[in-house]
């Protein structure tokens, strides 16, 4: 079976902070990050809200894409948010497994 990872943006809210990683289970560290167990940025500054994630297929591609889209402009990244979550909604619920 192989192995999918993520890439993911973290949000404190509409238009709020916002947060890239990725990982290979994108619920447990949503998760992680709802509940303020990650320390570090998304505890500081609030980012529980998981408003975006595309998958990958290997662990460098993913990583590859993380660290170009953290090299973006704030605008290009609220641009990537809303094509896929014009709401920005919390996109968890949808990927938590019960």
């Amino acid at each position: 079976m192989d192995e999918q990872f993520y890439v993911y943006i973290m949000a404190s809210g509409r238009n709020g902070t916002i947060y890239i990683g990725s990982t290979n289970d994108l619920a447990r560290r949503a998760l992680e990050h709802r509940n303020g167990v990650v320390e570090g940025f998304t505890r500081k500054y609030d980012c529980r809200i998981l408003v975006w994630y595309e998958p990958h297929g290997d662990l460098e591609s993913a990583r590859v894409r993380e660290f170009r889209m953290k090299e973006w402009k704030r605008g290009w990244k609220v641009r990537e948010i809303e094509g896929l979550n014009p709401d920005w909604d919390d996109l968890y619920d949808g990927i938590a497994q019960p």
